[in-house]
């Protein structure tokens, strides 16, 4: 196991206690390292942007390799730790899981999202299945010499509206221990936006939460004023770059004129990215 891969698994678990972490999302080479030199000192991909990249609805549809491929490319192309949004982990077993972790660390990440939906919409792993899957990620860190690989165990409870509103607090409460005694470092719950029950569950949880944030979200401040330790955007940047392109390509063939671009980085800026 390269030393460089032992310290950036290191290095993102130190973010993680030092105060909020930011994470914009990634879905290539040139998106992470304009992440980074925008001052993200970690970087988390999305599967959704990845998927998209590659011709694909999100959920779970392309393949563990092409996402490793994908993954590769982007920690090639920044410095700093990059933690992998690997969806369900491409198959419902625990080996399944194992295999994509294992294939992960090669490709140079030091965490990943596993999220406990079987399919878009749901339904869900029950939490004793999903804890099993867990566990396999664990131990597949550890036989790849990457113990401190960082898990962050998402729960789709509110992404997908599961049971009753009044009950998936405590749903979620009872997925957080299962996941925690399974060897997760965190816990992901996008969909959930009240501060509300954000600082419930903060303080009830026995795992850090990372919540998803963007348009019409409370602002990254007051997430971290509820007990977020963690915020990313998902899919939210792929989106706004390709609402760009559309509006630019919409510009130049109905007016023939540039307004769109006038504010897009030179050449250079984006072609010295890759110059190292």
């Amino acid at each position: 196991m390269s030393g460089n891969l032992q310290a950036a698994a290191r290095r993102l678990r130190e973010l993680h206690d030092c105060g909020v972490l930011v994470l914009p999302n990634a879905w290539d080479a040139g998106s992470a390292a304009l992440i980074e030199q925008a001052g993200a000192l970690a970087i988390a991909t999305t599967s959704g942007g990845i998927a998209w990249s590659l011709g694909h609805p999100d959920g779970q549809r392309i393949t563990r390799i092409e996402m490793i491929q994908r993954i590769r490319e982007i920690t090639a192309a920044v410095t700093v730790p990059v933690t992998a949004d690997i969806e369900g982990g491409y198959g419902p077993r625990p080996e399944d899981v194992a295999a994509t972790v294992e294939a992960v660390i090669t490709a140079g990440a030091v965490g990943v999202n596993i999220e406990d939906s079987r399919a878009p919409g749901g339904p869900l792993f029950d939490p004793a299945d999903q804890a099993a899957r867990l566990q396999a990620a664990r131990a597949a860190s550890e036989s790849a010499d990457l113990p401190g690989l960082f898990i962050n165990a998402r729960t789709d409870v509110y992404l997908f509206g599961i049971g009753v509103p009044e009950t998936r607090l405590d749903d979620v409460l009872a997925r957080s221990s299962a996941y925690a005694d399974a060897g997760a470092d965190g816990l992901f719950v996008p969909g959930l936006t009240s501060l509300e029950i954000i600082s419930e569950l903060a303080k009830a949880s026995p795992l850090p939460l990372n919540v998803m944030a963007g348009p019409g979200a409370p602002t990254i401040a007051e997430l971290t004023g509820a007990g977020a330790s963690r915020v990313s955007v998902g899919t939210a940047i792929t989106q706004a770059t390709y609402t760009l392109a559309q509006r630019t390509a919409t510009e130049l063939l109905s007016t023939g004129t540039y307004t769109q671009l006038q504010q897009a980085l030179g050449f250079g800026a984006i072609d010295n990215l890759f110059a190292r």
